[in-house]
């Protein structure tokens, strides 16, 4: 059973559910069935333990379903406007939207979204306690308006790149601040992601801490020759793992740059298997043809580039099984959900120093860390990296928590939004 919430009506206490509208962009559907797992994994999480309805926005403008295949907006046109995602109701509202509009014209942005959420307002009133903006512009603004608009109180949620880059233009810094200001809680998922909600103007005492967790069932120390095995990746030599999405932001070029200055690993070679697509894949498969190409003894010497594309969170698990370490050299970041997955299967991790990354990953004991868009120090720590012995010790006490444990702290804070001190008793 699902736990309730006990609100006091007429000096009568009744429970129920609590009712959440789940408002964002930034969720998967049938045309992009693995984007934004965390978002799927948490919410199904959550549905388990309340009502839950997402209000999933989809990029529109006029003309759209002309373009085709060749721009996201054009592929969306075949997202059905209802669907359901792991038992949770999704309705994919045609939100429109300025292209390129660039940091001076994304505030046209925020009144465009709320926009293609306008019509289903009547549908909505009646129904909710609280209203959830996952993602901080244009999202959580406009989910803002739109609960002032339903009479409802909201929280905001924050990932990453919403908080480190977009909500830093000093274009759209006033309404992220603005919805910030009314929210009942501003949600980040690393301490220094809740201090950077405060600095853009949420209230210190309602910016809080919800971490985000893994599946633990998948994400676990593995058999490292198995999961090669299985896999088809090469038994001999050691591998270097990337997941994620494969564009310049990510440190792709940083990291290809490493990796070709890596050499081998005490005479055996190191292979690098990136897990994702996006717009730099054709530079990894150029990198890797370029390898194919060498003599067969110096290739065998120097390793493999891999690339296996997109995949889903099983496959992903058992990349982290069959890797030496994961490596993430983005230039900004949340707290990366694939790098609390290697820390729970108890792979180092080397990454930048940015965003929440430096909260979970503790220096010389679950990896390395170095700066931004530097190969060289990458290059360095991945050799580092490689040569160490990891007490797996510690990456048990750095295990970060389930999706279950985070949901159930999203939902008290949730219920403490909706009912304030009544909320307390669902939490």
């Amino acid at each position: 059973m699902k736990p309730g919430v006990n609100v006091g009506m007429k000096g009568a206490a009744w429970s129920r559910p609590l009712r959440v509208l789940w408002v964002t962009r930034i969720f998967p559907n049938r045309v992009e069935p693995l984007s934004c797992a965390f978002q799927r994994q948490q919410l199904a999480a959550l549905s388990r333990r309340c009502a839950v309805e997402v209000l999933a926005a989809i990029p529109y403008h006029p003309g759209v379903s002309l373009l085709g295949e060749r721009t996201r907006p054009g592929r969306l046109v075949a997202v059905p406007a209802r669907d359901e995602i792991d038992g949770v109701p999704v309705v994919h509202a045609r939100a429109p939207y300025l292209p390129g509009a660039g940091r001076v014209l994304a505030p046209v942005n925020a009144p465009l979204y709320l926009a293609g959420l306008l019509p289903y307002v009547p549908g909505l009133r009646g129904r909710f306690d609280v209203v959830l903006g996952a993602w901080l512009y244009p999202d959580a603004c406009a989910a803002a308006l739109l609960a002032r608009m339903l009479g409802l109180p909201y929280a905001v949620k924050a990932h990453g790149t919403d908080v480190n880059v977009v909500a830093r233009w000093r274009s759209v810094r006033p309404l992220v601040g603005s919805a910030l200001r009314s929210a009942a809680y501003s949600i980040g998922v690393s301490r220094p992601m809740v201090e950077a909600l405060a600095a853009l103007g949420a209230p210190k005492e309602r910016a809080v801490l919800v971490r985000n967790g893994v599946d633990r069932a998948l994400f676990r120390p593995a058999d490292r020759r198995a999961a090669r095995r299985e896999l088809g990746l090469p038994a001999r030599g050691r591998i270097v793992t990337f997941v994620g999405h494969v564009s310049r932001e990510k440190g792709i070029h940083e990291l290809l740059r490493a990796f070709e200055a890596l050499g081998t690993d005490g005479g055996e070679p190191v292979h690098l298997v990136i897990v994702g697509d996006g717009p730099e894949r054709a530079a990894i498969e150029q990198a890797a043809v370029r390898r194919e190409r060498a003599p067969a003894g110096l290739r065998e010497e120097r390793g493999q580039i891999i690339a296996v594309g997109a995949r889903p969170l099983s496959a992903v698990a058992r990349h982290l099984a069959a890797t030496d370490l994961l490596t993430l050299p983005s230039w900004a970041e949340g707290t990366p959900n694939v790098v609390l997955e290697a820390l729970s299967a108890a792979r180092p991790v080397v990454a930048t120093r940015v965003g929440g990354i430096p909260d979970v990953v503790t220096p010389g004991r679950t990896g390395l860390l170095v700066p931004p868009r530097d190969a060289g120090a990458l290059g360095r720590a991945l050799r580092e990296a490689l040569a160490r012995a990891w007490d797996e010790q510690a990456f048990a006490e750095a295990a970060p928590p389930s999706w279950e444990e985070s949901a159930e702290a999203l939902r008290r804070l949730l219920a403490r939004a909706a009912f304030g001190d009544d909320g307390r008793a669902a939490a």
